[in-house]
């Protein structure tokens, strides 16, 4: 990870994005009690709101609660199941 001013970022905006392009990650400090982390997005990063992540984890549990979903017991079931995806 790299730490640098929010002007050395801004002045040299293109060079920190290589970098991060190539998996560095960047911390940007702005001022004395603020910092930013910038790093590459992946396909596996998702981006959504919280009221959506909650709107999902409800949905998921009415489906349970409607017998859709699998339950798992145990570690032995989590395993097999991890293994069969």
């Amino acid at each position: 990870m790299i730490v640098v001013s929010s002007r050395e970022f801004r002045d040299n905006q293109r060079t920190y994005l290589d970098k991060i392009d190539n998996g560095i990650d960047i911390l940007i400090q702005r001022g004395r009690n603020k910092s930013y982390k910038v790093s590459q997005v992946t396909p596996d990063d998702t981006l959504m709101s919280k009221k959506d992540f909650f709107a999902k984890l409800d949905k998921a549990a009415k489906s349970i609660k409607e017998g859709k979903g699998t339950v798992l017991n145990n570690a032995k079931e989590i395993n097999a199941f991890f293994e069969s995806i």
